[in-house]
């Protein structure tokens, strides 16, 4: 499984803002445009507060991202994220994965220091930090 460079659509290439996406995460992404007849839609990916690490992250097929957005494309595939989401998203890896309970979307965070058992919480180095017991637990389940 190899991960793949996002290119920014319509901006200079940003020397220190990077999204990674796998071959897996790309061909989900596709299927779901495609069974939901959503042609021109993107990818949002952003942060909110919550979940049991302190921050969360979230996705949505996106029909028309804001002029503030910041638009990465690969192999026909559009990713969007706001700027306030992408200081806590630089360096993220997206895949998805198939297993026995199901699949999902999965993803790395190299600015994560913890994050909850389920992986869609997580915690920054500037965030105040909670026990080790806190972060590895999960209430998602």
């Amino acid at each position: 499984m190899t991960a793949m460079d996002l290119m920014l659509v319509d901006e200079p290439q940003v020397e220190e803002q990077q999204v990674l996406v796998t071959e897996a995460a790309l061909g989900r992404v596709r299927k779901l445009i495609e069974e939901r007849n959503l042609v021109g839609h993107a990818l949002r990916v952003f942060v909110s507060g919550g979940g049991c690490s302190g921050m969360q992250y979230g996705m949505a097929l996106e029909g028309k991202p804001q002029e503030t957005d910041r638009r990465f494309a690969f192999d026909g595939v559009q990713v969007v994220i706001d700027p306030l989401s992408l200081q806590y998203l630089n360096g993220i890896k997206i895949d998805y994965v198939e297993d026995l309970m199901g699949g999902g979307f999965r993803i790395e965070n190299p600015q994560a220091v913890a994050s909850c058992g389920c992986g869609h919480s997580f915690r920054t180095a500037g965030a105040a930090a909670g026990t080790e017991a806190e972060a590895d637990s999960c209430g998602c389940h």
